[in-house]
C-alpha cells in the first residue's frame, strides 16, 4: 500500500507543534502584559465625576488636610469620602452660584447624596484596612501618589495583589514617621537630607509608632549613626528642633532622656521604623483572611 504522507510531512509535524508552543507562550505572555496595563488597572484614567473635584485647589492651594474630608483614615478600615455637608462648610460662603456646584447645592436641598465615582475600588473580596496602614507609617503618597498636584484624580499605582506583596516584602522602602503621613512631598532620609530618630517605651495598648520621635534638625548631645543592634540608650538635654516637613517657623522641643540615630539612607531609617513600629514580616502573614473576607 502506497504511504499517504511524504516523509516531508514529519518535518511539517514538528514544525506545527514547535509553532504552537511558541504561540501559545507569545499569547500567554501578551494576556500576562494585558492584565498589567492602565486599560485593565486603570491607572492613570481620569474618572467622569458629578463634580470636577480639584485636589490640587483644594490641599496644595487651599492648604486643607486630608483628614478634614477623609475623617475616619486613621481609626477605621475605610479612609470615607466626606458627606455634603462637608463641602457646604465652605461653599455655603463661597462661590454660592457657581455652576459647577449645582450636583453640590441639590444634595444639600434634598439630602441626596452626590453620586461619587470611585477611583480606587478594591474587589469585594479584597480587605484593605487604612487604619492600620496610616498608623503604622504609611503615607497617603505612597500609595494613592502626589493628590496635591493632581486638578482630577486619577489612580496612580495598579493595586494588584503583586504591588501589594512587593510592599509588604520590603516595607522599610514605603515607611516614614507617622508625623509625616500627610507630608506628599516626603522623600524619605539621605545624604543631603539626614534624619535623627529616637525611641522610647509605650504603654500597654499604646500605638508602639507613638514612642518613635522624629527630625530633620540634629538634636543636641549624643548622637549616634544608624546602627539597628544598638540598645537606644542614652541622655541628651532637651533641645528645640523643627519638625520634619515644617516651614520652619514652629519650633518644637524633642523629648529629654533619648538617644537619637543618624540615619542617611531610607534603607537605614525603614528598618529602624519596621522594628519599632512592630510591623509584621511576610512569613508572620500566613492567613489568607489578613487580606481576603
Amino acid at each position: 500500500m502506497a504511504q499517504i504522507f511524504d516523509r516531508s510531512s514529519n518535518a511539517l509535524a514538528r514544525m506545527s507543534l514547535i509553532l504552537t508552543g511558541l504561540i501559545t507562550i507569545a499569547l500567554g505572555l501578551t494576556l500576562d502584559e494585558l492584565q498589567r496595563s492602565p486599560w485593565v488597572t486603570r491607572q492613570g484614567q481620569r474618572a467622569d465625576q458629578p463634580v470636577p473635584f480639584s485636589h490640587k485647589h483644594h490641599v496644595e492651594g487651599l492648604g486643607l488636610q486630608c483628614q478634614y474630608c477623609h475623617t475616619t483614615v486613621e481609626k477605621s478600615s475605610y479612609a470615607g469620602i466626606p458627606p455634603t455637608k462637608t463641602c457646604m462648610n465652605c461653599h455655603a460662603q463661597i462661590w454660592t452660584n457657581a455652576q459647577l456646584l449645582e450636583p453640590v447645592r441639590h444634595s444639600w436641598a434634598t439630602g441626596e447624596s452626590i453620586a461619587w465615582t470611585r477611583v480606587h475600588d478594591l474587589p469585594d473580596y479584597v480587605f484593605f484596612n487604612h487604619e492600620i496602614h496610616v498608623n503604622k507609617g504609611i503615607g497617603c503618597s505612597s500609595c494613592h501618589g502626589r493628590v496635591d498636584q493632581m486638578p482630577i484624580m486619577y489612580m496612580q499605582n495598579s493595586l494588584q495583589m503583586e504591588w501589594c506583596l512587593n510592599c509588604h516584602r520590603n516595607p522599610a522602602k514605603n515607611l516614614r514617621p507617622t508625623s509625616e503621613i500627610y507630608n506628599m512631598a516626603w522623600q524619605g532620609a539621605s545624604e543631603l537630607r539626614p534624619v535623627w530618630c529616637a525611641a522610647e517605651d509605650v504603654p500597654a495598648g499604646s500605638p508602639t509608632a507613638g514612642g518613635v520621635t522624629c527630625t530633620e534638625t540634629a538634636p543636641g548631645g549624643e548622637v549616634q549613626m544608624a546602627a539597628l543592634s544598638s540598645p537606644l540608650t542614652g541622655l541628651h538635654t532637651q533641645t528645640a528642633a523643627t519638625a520634619i516637613g515644617s516651614e520652619n517657623t514652629m519650633p518644637m522641643t524633642l523629648p529629654a532622656g533619648l538617644h537619637y540615630t543618624k540615619f542617611t539612607s531610607q534603607d537605614a531609617l525603614g528598618q529602624f521604623l519596621v522594628q519599632h513600629y512592630n510591623v509584621r514580616n511576610p512569613r508572620e502573614l500566613t492567613s489568607c483572611e489578613v487580606c481576603h473576607r
